[in-house]
């Protein structure tokens, strides 16, 4: 399966290369899929003339293709659900620091971008606690650490461990806590599991709802598009359920960041740093909170209502650069505690 993805990736590119560079274009490797997205590129295109090429696929697959291109790749952009695989890129020295006035007025919170300029972020998802209304109270939970007390043993629902939510919500543990301590939370989380992990946040949260577990990790973005569903149903199960934004009297609550960078080997880089320009803008930014109900990152822009109503939080204000570097420790910490 993994070969045939990738060589469905490397043909698109090798359609790319076969054409010669463009003034007018600017080619993505793009590991977010909304529909949201497209619109955004549309509108981009509208307005300045600019094509979006965009060459889909996994953020490590992408990743590992620029890497083997070298100097010949394509990629202009390179746009990931996940700033851990943004840090990895730049660490690699695959992205190129953009200097932009654009940007720096746009004032993007420092937590949610590069300090070298290398990647900046795009939107977020906050990682939250959602629990039955009618079986939990919201006191009861106040920190992500507290999800692994003895109390909570058979009721709690969580996502794969491989997934990049939860490498990056563990990764984050790590850099409040340590290894040693996180070790034992996240022993102490799979104590608890109500069932093994299976499926995506929508999925946790859908069981919170029919009584399979109690409480659930998910993003927010997930129940805010289950808030404005136009399907009863989904409206039904968020009826049935609140959320909590721990560790607010201390680090804050974890955000999940989308992101992008221009990529060093940009044969169209003034292009890429338009399109990255455009993505921060109010007009951009107001698509991602409407259209995909993620928080902006431009602060002139407000999120959706629906997501304010679910309260305000503080976020943890680390730099995802600074989680993103203990990876490969959460990776092992899960997979000695048979976090799936």
């Amino acid at each position: 399966m993994f070969i045939d993805k990738f060589a469905g990736i490397a043909f698109a590119v090798g359609a790319l290369t076969a054409f010669s560079v463009q003034a007018q274009e600017v080619n993505v490797y793009n590991s977010r899929h909304y529909n949201t997205d497209r619109v955004i590129y549309e509108t981009f295109t509208k307005s300045t003339g600019i094509k979006v090429n965009i060459i889909e696929g996994n953020h490590d697959e992408l990743i590992q293709r620029m890497k083997s291109e070298g100097a010949s790749s394509p990629a202009d952009l390179f746009i990931t659900v996940d700033a851990g695989r943004l840090a990895a890129a730049a660490k690699e020295g695959l992205l190129a620091p953009v200097a932009s006035p654009t940007l720096d007025a746009i004032k993007v919170p420092s937590n949610l971008r590069d300090p070298s300029g290398a990647w900046w972020g795009l939107s977020s998802r906050a990682r939250i606690v959602v629990y039955a209304r009618d079986r939990v109270k919201p006191d009861q939970i106040k920190n992500y650490e507290d999800l692994a007390k003895p109390e909570w043993k058979g009721r709690v629902l969580t996502r794969s461990g491989t997934h990049p939510y939860s490498l990056a919500l563990t990764a984050s543990i790590i850099e409040a806590q340590g290894e040693e301590k996180t070790e034992e939370w996240v022993k102490g989380l799979v104590a608890n599991l109500a069932r093994p992990p299976q499926g995506g946040d929508t999925d946790q949260i859908r069981a919170v709802a029919v009584g399979e577990g109690d409480v659930a990790i998910a993003n927010t973005y997930y129940v805010g598009k289950l808030i404005t569903s136009a399907k009863q149903e989904d409206r039904e199960v968020a009826s049935k359920i609140g959320v909590i934004f721990p560790n607010q009297d201390n680090r804050g609550t974890h955000v999940n960041l989308s992101g992008a960078g221009v990529v060093k080997t940009s044969k169209n880089q003034d292009n890429a740093r338009k399109l990255l320009e455009y993505l921060l803008s109010p007009e951009a930014q107001r698509l991602f909170a409407d259209g995909n109900m993620e928080y902006p990152v431009n602060p002139a822009v407000q999120p959706h209502p629906e997501l304010v109503k679910l309260g305000t939080f503080k976020a943890a204000d680390v730099n995802a650069a600074a989680f993103a570097a203990y990876t490969p420790q959460a990776l092992r910490i899960m997979d000695r505690a048979g976090w799936k």
